[in-house]
Protein backbone atom coordinates (compact mmCIF):
# COMPACT_ATOMS: atom_id res chain seq x y z
CA UNK A 1 0.00 0.00 0.00
CA UNK A 2 2.76 2.30 1.27
CA UNK A 3 4.50 1.81 -2.51
CA UNK A 4 1.80 2.76 -4.90
CA UNK A 5 0.68 5.71 -2.35
CA UNK A 6 4.70 6.92 -3.48
CA UNK A 7 4.47 5.71 -6.62
CA UNK A 8 1.31 8.27 -7.10
CA UNK A 9 2.72 10.96 -5.29
CA UNK A 10 5.70 10.85 -7.30
CA UNK A 11 3.41 10.69 -10.81
CA UNK A 12 1.39 13.50 -9.64
CA UNK A 13 3.20 15.51 -7.08
CA UNK A 14 0.04 15.81 -4.82
CA UNK A 15 -2.68 13.07 -3.60
CA UNK A 16 -5.82 13.14 -1.19
CA UNK A 17 -5.76 10.49 1.29
CA UNK A 18 -6.64 9.62 4.80
CA UNK A 19 -4.62 11.44 7.32
CA UNK A 20 -3.10 8.33 9.19
CA UNK A 21 -2.12 6.72 5.21
CA UNK A 22 -0.70 10.55 4.55
CA UNK A 23 1.68 10.30 8.56
CA UNK A 24 2.86 6.88 7.50
CA UNK A 25 3.87 7.81 3.91
CA UNK A 26 6.24 10.86 4.73
CA UNK A 27 9.15 9.00 6.63
CA UNK A 28 8.88 6.46 3.57
CA UNK A 29 8.59 8.83 0.77
CA UNK A 30 11.56 11.03 2.54
CA UNK A 31 13.86 7.98 2.60
CA UNK A 32 13.29 6.92 -0.94
CA UNK A 33 14.20 10.95 -1.94
CA UNK A 34 17.07 10.78 0.08
CA UNK A 35 18.57 7.83 -1.72
CA UNK A 36 17.92 10.00 -4.54
CA UNK A 37 20.08 12.82 -3.32
CA UNK A 38 22.80 9.71 -2.81
CA UNK A 39 22.91 8.92 -6.29
CA UNK A 40 22.78 12.43 -7.75
CA UNK A 41 25.12 13.47 -5.52
CA UNK A 42 27.88 10.31 -5.69
CA UNK A 43 30.66 10.53 -8.96
CA UNK A 44 30.63 6.66 -9.23
CA UNK A 45 28.32 4.90 -11.70
CA UNK A 46 28.20 1.98 -9.42
CA UNK A 47 26.96 3.66 -6.66
CA UNK A 48 24.09 5.36 -8.62
CA UNK A 49 23.04 2.27 -9.73
CA UNK A 50 23.02 0.42 -6.33
CA UNK A 51 21.23 3.24 -4.81
CA UNK A 52 18.30 3.21 -8.09
CA UNK A 53 17.88 -0.40 -7.34
CA UNK A 54 17.60 0.44 -4.01
CA UNK A 55 14.38 2.39 -4.57
CA UNK A 56 12.83 0.42 -7.45
CA UNK A 57 12.91 -2.76 -5.24
CA UNK A 58 10.97 -0.11 -2.50
CA UNK A 59 8.71 1.27 -5.19
CA UNK A 60 8.41 -1.63 -7.65
CA UNK A 61 7.89 0.79 -10.20
CA UNK A 62 10.44 1.67 -12.93
CA UNK A 63 8.91 4.70 -14.13
CA UNK A 64 8.04 6.46 -11.21
CA UNK A 65 11.86 5.64 -9.94
CA UNK A 66 13.34 6.79 -13.43
CA UNK A 67 11.10 9.82 -12.80
CA UNK A 68 12.19 11.11 -9.41
CA UNK A 69 15.89 10.18 -10.08
CA UNK A 70 16.36 12.25 -13.60
CA UNK A 71 13.86 15.09 -12.69
CA UNK A 72 12.59 15.82 -9.37
CA UNK A 73 15.71 15.11 -7.61
CA UNK A 74 16.89 18.42 -8.59
CA UNK A 75 14.26 20.52 -6.36
CA UNK A 76 15.40 18.62 -3.79
CA UNK A 77 19.10 19.08 -3.97
CA UNK A 78 19.62 22.33 -1.88
CA UNK A 79 17.18 20.71 1.15
CA UNK A 80 18.25 19.20 3.87
CA UNK A 81 14.93 16.48 5.05
CA UNK A 82 11.52 18.09 5.02
CA UNK A 83 10.36 16.80 1.71
CA UNK A 84 6.73 16.80 1.99
CA UNK A 85 3.97 18.98 3.52
CA UNK A 86 0.65 17.68 4.44
CA UNK A 87 -2.55 20.12 5.18
CA UNK A 88 -5.42 18.40 7.05
CA UNK A 89 -9.14 18.82 5.25
CA UNK A 90 -12.38 20.12 7.16
CA UNK A 91 -14.47 17.64 5.93
CA UNK A 92 -14.21 13.97 6.97
CA UNK A 93 -14.84 11.28 3.96
CA UNK A 94 -18.20 10.01 3.66
CA UNK A 95 -19.30 6.74 4.57
CA UNK A 96 -16.76 5.66 7.56
CA UNK A 97 -16.02 9.86 8.78
CA UNK A 98 -12.33 9.14 9.06
CA UNK A 99 -9.99 12.39 8.44
CA UNK A 100 -8.64 13.30 4.88
CA UNK A 101 -5.69 15.33 4.18
CA UNK A 102 -3.35 16.10 1.49
CA UNK A 103 0.27 15.35 0.54
CA UNK A 104 2.62 17.35 -1.42
CA UNK A 105 5.71 17.59 -2.58
CA UNK A 106 7.87 20.92 -1.27
CA UNK A 107 9.17 22.85 -4.25
CA UNK A 108 12.44 24.95 -3.78
CA UNK A 109 11.75 28.65 -3.20
CA UNK A 110 14.03 29.28 -6.34
CA UNK A 111 11.49 27.31 -9.05
CA UNK A 112 8.75 29.41 -6.77
CA UNK A 113 9.95 32.57 -7.64
CA UNK A 114 10.81 31.73 -11.44
CA UNK A 115 7.29 31.20 -11.34
CA UNK A 116 5.72 34.31 -10.17
CA UNK A 117 8.18 36.34 -12.81
CA UNK A 118 7.13 34.62 -15.55
CA UNK A 119 3.58 34.91 -14.30
CA UNK A 120 4.35 38.83 -13.83
CA UNK A 121 6.54 38.85 -17.37
CA UNK A 122 3.08 36.97 -19.23
CA UNK A 123 0.68 39.93 -17.75
CA UNK A 124 3.00 42.72 -18.91
CA UNK A 125 3.89 41.48 -22.41
CA UNK A 126 0.14 40.33 -23.05
CA UNK A 127 -1.13 43.88 -23.59
CA UNK A 128 1.34 44.61 -25.85
CA UNK A 129 0.19 41.56 -28.14
CA UNK A 130 -3.18 42.61 -28.30
CA UNK A 131 -2.77 46.02 -29.05
CA UNK A 132 -1.72 44.95 -33.00
CA UNK A 133 -4.71 43.39 -32.88
CA UNK A 134 -7.22 46.32 -31.49
CA UNK A 135 -5.55 48.69 -34.61
CA UNK A 136 -6.25 46.00 -36.79
CA UNK A 137 -9.97 45.70 -35.57
CA UNK A 138 -10.38 49.02 -35.60
CA UNK A 139 -9.10 49.47 -38.85
CA UNK A 140 -11.29 46.92 -40.24
CA UNK A 141 -14.76 48.26 -38.19
CA UNK A 142 -17.26 49.93 -40.71
CA UNK A 143 -18.58 53.49 -40.10
CA UNK A 144 -20.58 53.72 -37.43
CA UNK A 145 -25.16 53.61 -38.35
CA UNK A 146 -24.94 57.59 -37.47
CA UNK A 147 -22.75 58.60 -40.03
CA UNK A 148 -24.53 56.23 -42.74
CA UNK A 149 -27.96 58.12 -41.15
CA UNK A 150 -26.57 61.26 -41.78
CA UNK A 151 -25.24 60.85 -45.27
CA UNK A 152 -28.63 59.71 -46.21
CA UNK A 153 -30.16 62.50 -44.66
CA UNK A 154 -28.00 65.04 -46.44
CA UNK A 155 -28.77 62.94 -49.79
CA UNK A 156 -32.40 63.44 -49.74
CA UNK A 157 -31.59 67.30 -48.53
CA UNK A 158 -29.72 67.74 -51.78
CA UNK A 159 -32.24 65.90 -54.19
CA UNK A 160 -35.02 68.11 -52.88
CA UNK A 161 -33.01 71.22 -53.43
CA UNK A 162 -32.29 70.23 -57.13
CA UNK A 163 -35.89 69.00 -57.38
CA UNK A 164 -36.85 72.39 -56.52
CA UNK A 165 -34.88 74.40 -58.49
CA UNK A 166 -35.68 72.54 -61.73
CA UNK A 167 -39.27 72.98 -60.59
CA UNK A 168 -38.47 76.72 -60.73
CA UNK A 169 -36.31 76.30 -64.53
CA UNK A 170 -39.60 74.46 -65.58
CA UNK A 171 -42.29 77.60 -64.47
CA UNK A 172 -40.35 80.25 -65.60
CA UNK A 173 -39.63 78.33 -69.06
CA UNK A 174 -43.12 77.89 -69.43
CA UNK A 175 -44.10 81.68 -68.28
CA UNK A 176 -41.54 82.80 -70.96
CA UNK A 177 -43.50 80.26 -73.88
CA UNK A 178 -46.54 81.61 -72.76
CA UNK A 179 -45.78 85.26 -72.78
CA UNK A 180 -44.23 84.78 -76.28
CA UNK A 181 -47.45 83.44 -77.83
CA UNK A 182 -49.30 86.51 -76.39
CA UNK A 183 -47.52 88.60 -78.31
CA UNK A 184 -47.40 86.75 -81.21
CA UNK A 185 -51.38 86.48 -81.13
CA UNK A 186 -51.76 89.87 -80.37
CA UNK A 187 -50.15 91.47 -83.46
CA UNK A 188 -52.32 90.40 -86.00
CA UNK A 189 -55.11 91.62 -84.24
CA UNK A 190 -52.92 95.05 -84.46
CA UNK A 191 -52.48 94.94 -87.49
CA UNK A 192 -55.92 94.19 -88.78
CA UNK A 193 -57.27 96.81 -86.92
CA UNK A 194 -55.21 99.21 -89.04
CA UNK A 195 -56.08 97.75 -92.15
CA UNK A 196 -60.04 98.23 -91.52
CA UNK A 197 -59.36 101.77 -90.56
CA UNK A 198 -57.26 101.97 -94.02
CA UNK A 199 -60.61 100.93 -95.84
CA UNK A 200 -62.92 102.81 -93.82
CA UNK A 201 -60.79 106.10 -94.80
CA UNK A 202 -60.84 105.32 -98.55
CA UNK A 203 -64.72 104.79 -98.29
CA UNK A 204 -65.40 107.83 -96.76
CA UNK A 205 -63.56 109.56 -99.52
CA UNK A 206 -65.30 108.05 -102.16
CA UNK A 207 -68.29 108.67 -100.77
CA UNK A 208 -67.27 113.05 -100.70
Amino acid sequence: MLANLCCSLIENGRIKTTLARARALRPTIEKIITLAKKAHLAQDTAKKIHYRRLAISRLRSKTATKKLFDELVEQFAAREGGYTRIYKLALPRLGDASEMALIEFVEEAASKKNKKKAKKSSKKSAPTKDEPKQESEKEETPQPEATEIAKSDAEAVTEDVQGEETAEQESSSDAGEDSATEEVIEQPEVEESGEDSKVEKEDSEESK
